[in-house]
């Protein structure tokens, strides 16, 4: 059992390796294409854009959905949910294995969301435990919104009854 988890965790983190290089080639070419298109705001090959948070030195390319297919190899954006920059909710979801320590998040603090659109950030304004089926934590709101989630407790695994959801607010 323990063996499997474990090979099952590499090819996961190989997979998001792998997403990482083909998100950096399809980033570029995008760039070269000049400014922002709002048709630029869908999945490519799977993936939607790149989750970063500099005070925890966290990175991923995040892909479209939240089944468990999507979230064995790193976070998820919720379908029905705005795009970054779109007024509304971002909501991008993760298994606990790839949040360890956002619960370290404090108002203040720093996300990035780079697109092939451009980088949209967003400042921590607060966190609330939910009940894990608890989806108002994704309903529109106004303005450029931001909420995370993730299994609470973090060390529960699969086991966790509740969700960690980690609210921002996009910059000016």
């Amino acid at each position: 059992m323990v063996v499997y988890w474990g090979s099952g965790f590499v090819l996961d983190a190989w997979r998001q390796h792998g997403d990482e290089t083909r998100w950096n080639q399809i980033a570029a070419a995008a760039a070269s294409q000049g400014p922002r298109a709002s048709f630029l705001a869908r999945p490519v090959e799977g993936m939607d854009f790149k989750l970063v948070v500099p005070k925890l030195g966290y990175d991923a390319v995040v892909r479209e959905g939240v089944g468990l297919n999507v979230l064995a190899a790193g976070p998820g954006h919720y379908p029905g949910t705005a795009w970054p920059g779109e007024m509304g909710v971002v909501g991008i979801a993760a298994h606990n294995v790839y949040w360890i320590r956002f619960d370290q998040l404090g108002a203040g603090d720093r996300v990035a969301l780079q697109t092939r659109y451009g980088t949209f950030d967003y400042s921590i304004t607060g966190t609330h435990i939910v009940a894990a089926d608890d989806t108002s934590v994704l309903r529109p709101a106004p303005g450029r919104q931001l909420t995370l989630t993730t299994c609470w407790p973090l060390w529960a695994g699969e086991f966790a009854r509740d969700r960690l959801a980690i609210f921002a607010a996009g910059a000016p």
